[in-house]
């Protein structure tokens, strides 16, 4: 009796078995999910073309103004409204870095801002520029908060779409800064590459923001990607506004590393167009 009874239960046994093998076969794992791709408009929904003449259009641009090194110890003072500094002519912005004694500082530039005037939430920002050149001189296409919402600097965040030092001829820069992520700790995200006459031709500099990553490409080539990595304000605190500066730095912790050549000046750092595209899929 015993042994008809394993008799029977051996099919049944194979029956479970292949039934389970055939179950678990059937299971499919599915591949994490693939970042999302955002799409911008056509067109741009904030811009300046700089086609007009005489100082920027004051509806799209302030000045930050004085000579108190602004974190980087650096030397220039910077002037409000002043033609020797900036001015639109030709299609073009120029920012002129001058040697002179000014208010206490023995070099003045432009530092112009959008705060109030250009405050924006992701989308696609690109700027056309020419950097300026010469040992010294630090020109920059950046973004800053409009509200500072999570603390002073670095806390808030930053967004450097062009950055150029004159004692390293051609090298461009894209990078973030955070409290996590920046450089006065050494742990900065950044990419920087060499391109032809970034000082003698005008090229394209352009930041994708997203809510999940920020891309920064030079010409259309993508050079840098920093993911949102959901770990909160100290690593992504770009779910705020942030607004445009466009400036020259003489000197400073990066500029003058290297010292500056007296000779170079007035050097001039000029802007084609800046453009901002909106996201469309948020």
């Amino acid at each position: 009796m015993k042994r008809n009874m394993n008799f029977w239960l051996i099919p049944f046994a194979l029956l479970l078995s292949c039934s389970e093998k055939s179950y678990m076969n059937n299971i499919v794992i599915p591949e994490p999910p693939a970042p999302k791709e955002y799409e911008f408009s056509a067109t741009p929904s904030w811009a300046d073309e700089f086609d007009y003449e005489g100082l920027p259009d004051a509806a799209k641009w302030s000045y930050d103004i004085g000579g108190s090194g602004w974190g980087n110890n650096e030397l220039q003072y910077y002037t409000e409204a002043r033609p020797e500094n900036v001015r639109v002519a030709d299609g073009l912005l120029t920012i002129t870095a001058r040697k002179e004694t000014y208010e206490g500082s023995e070099y003045t530039s432009t530092r112009l801002v959008s705060k109030g005037k250009g405050d924006f939430l992701y989308g696609r920002f690109e700027v056309r520029a020419k950097a300026a050149k010469g040992r010294g001189t630090w020109p920059a296409a950046w973004m800053l908060p409009s509200d500072w919402a999570y603390g002073d600097w670095p806390a808030s965040g930053e967004i450097d779409i062009l950055e150029h030092v004159g004692y390293d001829q051609d090298v461009v820069h894209i990078s973030v800064h955070t409290e996590d992520y920046n450089h006065s700790i050494g742990t900065q995200k950044t990419a920087f590459k060499k391109i032809e006459n970034a000082t003698t031709e005008f090229h394209t500099f352009r930041v994708d923001w997203t809510p999940q990553y920020i891309r920064g490409f030079v010409d259309g080539v993508q050079l840098f990607n920093f993911p949102n990595e959901g770990k909160g304000y100290k690593v992504w605190p770009f779910d705020k506004k942030f607004h445009w500066l466009l400036n020259l730095a003489v000197g400073g912790d990066w500029g003058g590393q290297q010292g500056i050549d007296d000779e170079v000046f007035p050097a001039q750092y000029q802007v084609d167009y800046v453009r901002v595209y909106d996201l469309l899929n948020p």
